[in-house]
């Protein structure tokens, strides 16, 4: 089978499209034929080794090989086509629609994938493309994940801070379909992709820092690795909470202390991506509440291309690999 795979860390360069063995599905695994593959930051800060957030480098870096990559088949979030399954599966048969995560164990950057039927993998939703159902895991889990944490309640006022990434994307759409009022801050290239999925304000982190302008807010999701934390709380409402998915140690530690100290709540709890989770999101693809944003869908052969896009932050919405049929 064709995969792109890679032999050291570096730059997208050391990507490459290469003949290789396909896998044996075991017999509690399934062999998914992969259609379509999210290329996303983690994708990019695997192959690189560089990583905005420093505390877990080294034991990651133990864990993935220290000298060049154990697994050289990047890829989490798919979707694709049942190909076989292991006597002992019976959730999937050959044919079906699946879409899920690989987790830790990589691999969707090939053209088979063999995974433990236990893992999150679910039916596609029946409105999404192949593409569209991989561009929707990432963002789609991590968001559910969060705005579930938060506890929106119709009304409050929700500043996503990063809105424009995978997960920004999903969370305002979800924060809206719990009623919340949206404002949504990133650069300002983003902002009609925002507003077309539903916003009701947007700011321009290149003209206006959103701490300055007196305003409070219920809940305050941030994505970005480098943004104030003092900042972020004198703009949160006395009893509001505070969720973050890129936590330094000083802000994991700083939250702490501000749920046991104040009234208001710190949330840096990673998203478990479950199959309740996943069921869930498919569940408000279909009937509409919300919807994968893609920007561009490459071939494998410009894997390095995608990769490139998303280093560069300015896409709108996200950057999938297609394998074809």
């Amino acid at each position: 089978m064709r995969a792109i795979v890679y032999s050291e860390y570096g730059t997208p360069d050391v990507l490459r499209v290469e003949e290789v063995a396909k896998p044996i599905p075991k017999d509690d695994e399934v062999l998914i034929r992969v259609r379509a593959v999210e290329s996303t930051k983690a994708d990019c800060e695997l192959r690189s080794f560089r990583f905005p957030v420093k505390w877990f480098w080294l034991p990651l870096r133990i864990a993935m090989g220290i000298k060049r990559p154990k697994r050289q088949i990047l890829g989490s979030y798919f979707s694709g086509v049942v190909n076989a399954c292991g006597k002992d599966v019976s959730r999937f048969k050959p044919g079906d629609s699946v879409f899920g995560c690989a987790q830790m164990r990589l691999g969707a950057y090939g053209e088979y994938l063999s995974l433990p039927s236990n893992y999150t993998i679910a039916p596609m939703p029946s409105n999404a493309s192949f593409e569209e159902a991989a561009a929707v895991l990432l963002g789609g889990l991590n968001a559910l994940h969060f705005m579930r944490k938060a506890k929106i309640r119709p009304n409050e006022r929700v500043l996503i801070n990063g809105a424009g990434g995978s997960i920004g994307i999903f969370g305002a759409q979800i924060a809206k379909s719990m009623g919340a009022e949206v404002i949504a801050v990133d650069s300002g290239i983003k902002e009609e992709m925002l507003r077309g999925i539903g916003i009701d304000h947007f700011i321009d982190y290149t003209k206006e820092d959103f701490s300055e302008s007196g305003q409070t807010y219920d809940v305050i999701f941030d994505m970005v690795a480098r943004s104030s934390y003092s900042k972020c709380m004198t703009s949160l409402k006395p009893q509001g909470r505070y969720l973050t998915a890129n936590p330094r140690v000083s802000t994991m530690f700083r939250s702490y202390l501000t749920s046991v100290f104040t009234k208001r709540s710190a949330t840096f709890a990673f998203a478990g991506e479950k199959e309740e989770e996943l069921l869930a999101v498919k569940e408000m693809i279909e009937e509409g509440k919300i919807r994968p944003v893609v920007d561009r869908i490459f071939p494998i052969e410009q894997a390095a291309e995608a990769h490139r896009l998303v280093e560069t932050e300015q896409r709108l919405g996200s950057i999938v690999i297609s394998f074809g049929e």
